[in-house]
């Protein structure tokens, strides 16, 4: 027995050896794929020393001696600090994602690669480049080099078992066309829903559906369009017969942004202020990446660039940011850039294109595209007939590196004529320039249609004789100088009359963040940088205030058990979408529910007429038509199977309580915060044992704020950037951004600053004290 213990015990010796030799290999090889932060680095290619300083929050500056160095700098910057979420972006915008993760991404992978655009841009490359070739090669020669000089690769490719390609032209001009894929659809999806809905459904039926406003309307031209009419009896009944069972309500997230500045009439010294955060989904690390570039230019003003702000790793650019001379934000602008185009069985013209999926650890899949000369055919029938899409990121042009001239921009002026060489997804880009002035203007690729061939939209259908169009980025609408010293855009409709027949809708957001934001700089005549903080922290709960009335008179004075328990703890109205607030998640619940049964019936009658052929569409201004029908509760548009609105209304609010009772009983305890948990985590941390993943994450925080209001924030989407600042004061300038600078989650800075984005805590615009610095030398 002595013996068998002896040998068990060093049986557990070596063990525990063993152990230890796997966890010192592993941790050797994580800790290998750290960027060197300090000392000298040899770069081929480089005409001059160029010094790479980091502050405690690992914010970056770079100083070179010519704007190629700056960006050969940055190209070895992002690649060391983020070159695995590089190489996703561009896969992502290729459809090659099942070469990294295997089969279960290949139709991910089919539905981008339908659109082919690593061809595309290979055919075109030259053009995306313009007139930068040699800084967009010494950015890419930047980023293998600083892959190669790493002692390990990036350490998901270790989970992975993958090795990393190297980064080309190409890639970069992927990445840019994954901001398209991000903030527009691809697949078109909600054009193609209406108009299938328009052909069966009864027009008055359609035209409630299509309401393209609401009272919540905030455009910076024309007026709100106001809540939808009820249609009377005689025009439109619902069929009682045809309604069908809710179906759950899926949150849907807006991929925009909220912008606003004000003109120096309205600071203490004349200085203009601009405010922009960025709506995107949220991860660890963040998708953007703080730098400061500081270069000699003879074309820049005083002959000399120094800009700060966010770039996007795998782009050798400053996507938002300040120069001293411009500042300038974007939001997405949700005009229409897609149109389909119906393609008859045995049309002629049409080419087949063989797409070869690489799959890790399987067979290559082969997507067979046809191709028509509006695009490729997404919707393909039995008998050959189908749809096929024009989308602005298919043709040449989509990206163009000329937007990173603003950098060099002198004022407002020059900014305007920078942007009308921009190739980039269509945005509302707002400007501020040193001399207090400010401007909007729609900026980026959108379809150069035929006058007499308008977009698809929810009204409107391209007749099939127009011809193909092109896109373009010029001469378009613009407000420069407003009246009222201010501007503001929030995803809402900004255009009306002959501009917005023009540009088309593509699904513009609920006014209410729109609305709310105008309100704000209406309540002021003197603003300060940590006025417009406010402003983008402002949790007000506007919109849902007259939900939380609604529901009130619901569950005040009633016998049923469930409204019983409603009604004391729906009795105090914060008013804010805060994270300690009850009442606000229980007007929301209840709300949530009352336009899913509303919605359902409404849809039903098209939904059983389309069959398979139905798409679920996305009815971002259905509040136009829900606010009326709950307050004027016509009998003729009531849903199966409520005798009346006070029955339907009920049962919401006790869906509600059901919904929110699976939390626990005690409904004082169901928080917006236990609810709106922060779930911001590395894509990688999806494949680990759930105990290994908080590893890969932020903080599980209960965070304040929502979709319908200034300070958007949910679980895993929300502001991805915040920044307010003044050109020629960005030392006064704040900024924010959730996760941190680094991709590696044993990096000091894989972290930092993320706590003052959740706390809404002023972070300096400008980088802070050096911590670290690397010399990059030329060899």
């Amino acid at each position: 027995m002595r013996r068998w213990l002896k040998r068990g015990a060093w049986a557990l010796v070596v063990l525990a050896g063993i152990m230890v030799v796997v966890i010192g290999v592993a941790w050797g090889l994580l800790r290998g794929s750290l960027p060197a932060l300090e000392g000298e680095q040899p770069v081929a290619g480089l005409q001059a020393r160029v010094s790479v300083s980091r502050d405690a929050l690992g914010v970056v500056t770079i100083d070179a001696s010519s704007e190629a160095d700056a960006m050969r700098a940055l190209g070895l910057v992002h690649a060391q600090e983020r070159y695995f979420e590089m190489d996703l972006m561009r896969r992502a915008a290729a459809g090659e994602l099942s070469e990294l993760f295997g089969s279960a991404a290949v139709p991910t992978d089919q539905r981008m690669r339908v659109h082919r655009l690593r061809a595309r841009t290979d055919a075109h490359l030259a053009q995306a480049l313009g007139g930068r070739p040699q800084v967009v090669q010494a950015y890419v020669e930047g980023v293998n080099r600083g892959l190669d000089s790493l002692r390990v690769r990036p350490w998901p490719y270790l989970l992975l078992r993958q090795q990393p390609t190297a980064w080309t032209a190409t890639d970069s001009v992927l990445a840019g066309l994954a901001m398209y894929a991000d903030l527009q659809d691809p697949a078109n999806e909600n054009e193609l829903a209406m108009r299938r809905i328009r052909e069966v459904a009864p027009p008055a039926l359609y035209a409630l559906l299509s309401h393209d406003g609401s009272e919540w309307d905030a455009p910076l031209f024309g007026e709100a369009r106001g809540n939808a009419v009820l249609p009377q009896p005689d025009a439109f009944q619902l069929d009682d017969s045809r309604q069908s069972p809710p179906a759950a309500a899926v949150e849907q997230e807006v991929h925009g942004s909220n912008n606003f500045a004000v003109a120096g009439a309205l600071t203490a010294d004349g200085r203009a202020i601009l405010a922009d955060d960025m709506h995107l989904g949220l991860r660890a690390p963040n998708l953007w990446f703080r730098v400061r570039l500081r270069y000699p230019d003879p074309a820049a003003p005083g002959g000399h660039v120094d800009v700060s702000g966010f770039s996007l790793p795998g782009l050798p650019a400053i996507v938002v940011g300040s120069n001293g001379h411009v500042a300038w934000g974007f939001t997405n602008s949700y005009i229409d850039n897609a149109d389909f185009v119906s393609v008859p069985a045995g049309a002629e013209g049409i080419t087949v294109h063989e797409e070869r999926i690489r799959v890790a650890g399987g067979a290559t899949v082969i997507l067979r595209v046809r191709e028509t000369a509006w695009g490729p055919i997404l919707h393909e029938r039995a008998d050959g007939s189908g749809e096929a899409l024009r989308w602005t990121a298919q043709l040449p042009g989509a990206v163009s590196m000329g937007f990173a001239d603003m950098a060099r921009a002198t004022d407002l002026d020059d900014a305007l004529k920078i942007a009308d060489r921009a190739g980039i997804p269509t945005q509302n880009l707002l400007l501020a320039d040193a001399h207090g002035r400010i401007a909007w203007r729609l900026i980026g690729a959108r379809p150069d249609r035929a006058a007499d061939c308008p977009p698809n939209g929810f009204t409107t259908r391209a007749p099939a004789s127009c011809a193909p169009w092109a896109i373009r980025s010029d001469h378009s609408p613009a407000l420069i100088d407003p009246p009222t010293q201010r501007l503001w855009t929030a995803n809402g409709r900004v255009l009306d009359g002959a501009d917005l027949a023009v540009a088309g809708n593509a699904g513009y957001d609920l006014g209410a963040r729109g609305r709310q934001i105008r309100d704000d700089l209406h309540a002021k005549q003197r603003f300060s940088e940590n006025d417009l903080l406010a402003i983008q922290l402002d949790d007000r709960a506007v919109f849902l205030q007259r939900w939380w009335t609604l529901l009130r008179q619901v569950v005040e004075h009633s016998d049923d058990p469930a409204l019983k328990r409603l009604d004391a703890a729906s009795g105090h109205w914060e008013g804010h979408a805060s994270a300690d607030a009850v009442s606000y998640r229980i007007t929301r619940a209840f709300r949530t529910r009352v336009q899913e049964i509303v919605t359902a019936g409404l849809l039903a009658q098209p939904k059983q007429s389309l069959g398979e052929g139905y798409l679920e569409p996305k009815l971002s201004q259905i509040e136009g038509v829900l606010w009326p029908l709950v307050t004027e509760r016509p009998a003729h548009l009531l849903p199966a199977p409520y005798p009346d609105w006070n029955a339907l209304l009920a049962d919401a609010a006790r869906q509600a309580e059901a919904e929110l009772a699976e939390k626990g009983p005690d409904l004082s305890q169901r928080t917006w915060g236990e609810r709106n948990t922060a779930a911001i985590c590395h894509p990688i941390s999806r494949a680990l044992p759930a105990f290994a993943r908080p590893w890969l994450c932020m903080p599980a925080d209960a965070l304040p704020g929502d979709s319908n209001l200034p300070r958007v924030q949910g679980p895993a989407f929300g502001a991805s950037q915040r920044m307010v600042v003044s050109p020629g004061h960005e030392d006064q300038g704040i900024i924010h951004m959730p996760g941190g600078q680094s991709g590696h989650p044993l990096s000091p800075f894989w972290g930092a600053g993320h706590e003052d984005w959740v706390h809404g805590k002023p972070t300096p615009f400008l980088p802070g004290a050096t911590q670290y610095t690397l010399q990059l030398e030329p060899r």
